[in-house]
C-alpha cells in the first residue's frame, strides 16, 4: 500500500468517525426528547390510575419499527430489541410515578 493510500485511508476513517460522533449526539439528544414525552405520559397515566403498560400499543409500535428497520436496511431484530429496551425502561419510569 502507497503512502498516498494509507494517507487516504486515514482522511476516510476520520470522517467517518466525525460523522459516528455527529450522530451519536442526535440519537442522545432525541432519546432525551421521547424519554420527556414518556415522563409526561407516565405521570399523565398515574393521575388518571391508568396502568403504566399498554401492550396492545406495545405490540403495534413493534411492528412499525421493525417496518421502518427494513425500510432503513436496518436489521429488524435490533431494532425490535432496541425497542424493547426503551420499553422496558418507560414502563420502569411510569411504574415509579406511580408509587
Amino acid at each position: 500500500m502507497t503512502d498516498d493510500a494509507i494517507t487516504r485511508a486515514a482522511e476516510l476513517l476520520k470522517e467517518h468517525r466525525n460523522s459516528i460522533d455527529r450522530l451519536d449526539a442526535i440519537l442522545v439528544y432525541t432519546l432525551a426528547e421521547r424519554f420527556k414525552h414518556t415522563q409526561a405520559v407516565g405521570r399523565l397515566k398515574a393521575e388518571h390510575d391508568l396502568p403504566p403498560s399498554d401492550p396492545a400499543r406495545e405490540a403495534e409500535q413493534i411492528k412499525r419499527l421493525e417496518k421502518l428497520a427494513q425500510d432503513a436496511d436496518l436489521d429488524p431484530e435490533f431494532a425490535r430489541k432496541f425497542l424493547n429496551f426503551i420499553i422496558d425502561e418507560v414502563i420502569r419510569h411510569h411504574m415509579k410515578h406511580k408509587e
